[in-house]
């Protein structure tokens, strides 16, 4: 298993930090990462998390060599993380193709409920719950595809988050996106650190949202979309 930079003989976890750390770029858990890592790089990623997981799960005292269910864990494990549950932290923004709004719309659209999977940046317990997003266009605004919601909601849930700021950093990409007169976020979610450990409390579940332009503005607005999503909920 090789886990180096074959030119440095470094592990590739360090070579993709110091390119972050020269560009003087953030990699916080929620961040993506994506543009600093090179063709072939994720795989030797992957063996090196499946390395290091190894190394935790024989620290918990698990003998991996003769437990049938274990055995293969440490790489399942590292694909799940870099791949599925973490995966919007290694790959590029979906590509989203944008149209000129020709028809001049300027009506409410709803756009959920999304369901979302993402997990808490504290105990990398799941977080799972539902988004809807609100938006008013105007003439200039541009237009993206209802699946390209649901993708983008992916790719930014798809990484430890926690969930007030996941809610800032979608509204802040679709505001870049689409440029509407108003956009409203709202995310409801059972966060699996509460209810799998520490109070272990099933039925808590969090809700918060972010609202701007119109929505923030326009009072009525801001009830018809609430009401409007909560007959869905």
């Amino acid at each position: 298993m090789n886990t180096k930079d074959q030119d440095t003989g470094r592990p590739i976890s360090i070579v993709i930090r110091d390119r972050l750390e020269q560009a003087r770029r953030r990699f916080h858990a929620n961040d993506n990462i994506a543009e600093f890592i090179e063709p072939g790089e994720l795989g030797l990623l992957l063996d090196e998390v499946e390395a290091k997981m190894q190394g935790v799960l024989e620290s918990l005292v698990i003998d991996t060599d003769h437990d049938h269910n274990t055995n293969d864990t440490a790489r399942r494990v590292a694909k799940m993380y870099l791949q599925e549950v973490f995966g919007g932290r290694y790959v590029p923004q979906p590509a989203i193709t944008e149209f000129p709004n020709a028809e001049h719309l300027n009506e409410l659209m709803i756009v959920g409920p999304i369901t979302v999977r993402s997990a808490c940046s504290h105990h990398f317990c799941p977080v799972i719950g539902k988004v809807w997003i609100g938006v008013l266009p105007n003439e200039h605004t541009n237009v993206i595809g209802l699946s390209k919601y649901a993708r983008l909601t992916e790719w930014i849930m798809s990484r430890p988050q926690i969930q007030e700021e996941a809610v800032v950093q979608l509204a802040n990409l679709i505001q870049e996106k689409t440029q509407p007169d108003g956009l409203a976020v709202v995310m409801n979610a059972t966060h699996y650190c509460m209810s799998w450990r520490g109070v272990k409390d099933m039925g808590t579940r969090m809700i918060n949202s972010v609202m701007r332009g119109a929505f923030l503005k326009d009072a009525n607005l801001r009830r018809e979309f609430l009401a409007l999503i909560h007959r869905e909920d």
